[in-house]
């Protein structure tokens, strides 16, 4: 069922956009926080290197089942109450649970507010990339939500800048300071014509179940889904333990899991912001994302090979490679919110990237371990099979995918 049309600025930098990327850049900010002072602040509490990794992994992994649960509760809110109902309260969570984590003394504390943590951050990139898509010409739909994640995701950046001059308790506080200061600038955000429409239409809005009861609904959620695996085996596996990844392969130099994040995230923002205009030259959200697939791929192969007995420096090169391979995230999305009517759209672009993130906990990450456990295979050959798994998984779901460069987003799901 169409909509009436919705006036739309004509320019792409318009305050929904500057402010989503804003809120995105807080987001990734505190969302990559614990992976790139993970060392220190488990030092910091006593834990031998053993336990370094393996209560890193559990409290990684908490943080990212907060996203999971937390992606279908705001994602419900934003099309039943409205998109910036769930940008404010998101961020209100966030930033409290980021201030209260600088207070943890205990592993179990830590991961308990991360997973608190992880709730809130689960609002804010669907809501703002369904936001930006309903108040953007169709046209330039795709550069407008690559410049939100391009610019969001230096927030990884400056986290690692906040790393090396303060203390990781400082960085938490300052990543909660950050995030309530960008309610100010929430307030100057309108809330989407389409969103208004819908909400005069008897039709069920938010209905996450809807995913599940059709068939094609059904194969778009999931396809949606697994096209963003790779992005968080390479950063939840590959670039957040690089520094195991090194000891393991020979690596003499001490490698700093936070500065292989800084690199990669540069790059991310990087790729993000090139394949918007990339798919806008190609006219094809799936051309875009298939040649971001390949670079992906080169830079895997790369990884498991060349870095035996390599340097750090290699190290961090390699993934900043990565990283701009996995620069696909942004489209990634933009398809998640375009594959959807209005009345269901905020539940899937804010279920979807929250699900990949959530499977690290659930999939990515029980994967490696199992591989990396059997006979004979070890930790670096566990990584190298788990990704030509999860490439497969990948590529098959892009293949099932729907093409959306300029679908018109005016309809409801019925």
């Amino acid at each position: 069922m169409q909509l009436p049309s919705q006036p739309k600025p004509a320019s792409i930098f318009n305050i929904a956009v500057i402010v989503a990327a804003l809120g995105y850049f807080v987001d990734i900010y505190d969302l990559l926080l614990f992976s790139i002072i993970r060392v220190p602040s488990l030092q910091s509490m006593g834990l031998t290197p053993e336990q370094i990794t393996s209560d890193g992994e559990s409290i990684i992994s908490w943080q990212m089942a907060g996203l999971l649960l937390g992606g279908i509760i705001w994602g419900v809110m934003g099309d039943k109450k409205g998109r910036l109902s769930v940008l404010f309260g998101s961020i209100i969570l966030y930033s409290l649970a980021n201030i209260a984590n600088g207070f943890v003394t205990t592993v179990g504390q830590y991961a308990a507010v991360r997973f608190i943590a992880g709730l809130g951050l689960a609002g804010e990139l669907g809501a703002g990339i369904t936001l930006v898509s309903e108040l953007t010409p169709k046209e330039k739909r795709g550069v407008a939500t690559s410049l939100v994640a391009g610019i969001g995701l230096t927030g990884a950046v400056v986290a690692f800048i906040m790393k090396e001059n303060f203390d990781w308790r400082t960085c938490y506080f300052i990543g909660g300071g950050l995030g309530l200061l960008l309610l100010i600038l929430r307030i100057s955000v309108f809330e989407s014509g389409m969103f208004h429409e819908v909400k005069k239409m008897q039709v069920q809005r938010g209905n996450f179940l809807m995913l599940f009861n059709n068939g094609d609904r059904f194969r778009r959620y999931i396809v949606s889904i697994l096209i963003g695996l790779p992005t968080w085996f390479v950063i939840g596996v590959l670039v957040t333990f690089s520094k195991e990844f090194g000891e393991k392969m020979g690596i003499k130099e001490k490698i700093d899991s936070g500065k292989a994040i800084m690199f990669a995230y540069a790059a991310i923002s990087v790729g993000d912001i090139l394949i918007g205009f990339i798919s806008q030259w190609f006219r094809s959200r799936k051309k875009a994302l298939f040649l971001f697939y390949g670079i992906t791929i080169i830079f895997m192969i790369l990884f498991f090979t060349v870095l035996w007995d390599g340097s750090a420096s290699a190290m961090y090169w390699i993934c900043a490679g990565l990283g701009f391979g996995t620069g696909f995230w942004a489209i990634f999305v933009t398809m998640g919110a375009e594959q959807f009517g209005t009345n269901l759209r905020a539940t899937a672009a804010t279920t979807i990237p929250n699900m990949v993130r959530g499977l690290l906990a659930l999939f990515i990450l029980p994967l490696f371990k199992w591989l990396r456990g059997i006979d004979g295979v070890g930790y670096v050959n566990g990584g190298m099979y788990a990704a030509v798994i999860l490439m497969i998984i990948a590529i098959i779901a892009g293949s099932m995918t729907k093409e959306t460069f300029g679908k018109d987003l005016n309809y409801v799901e019925n």
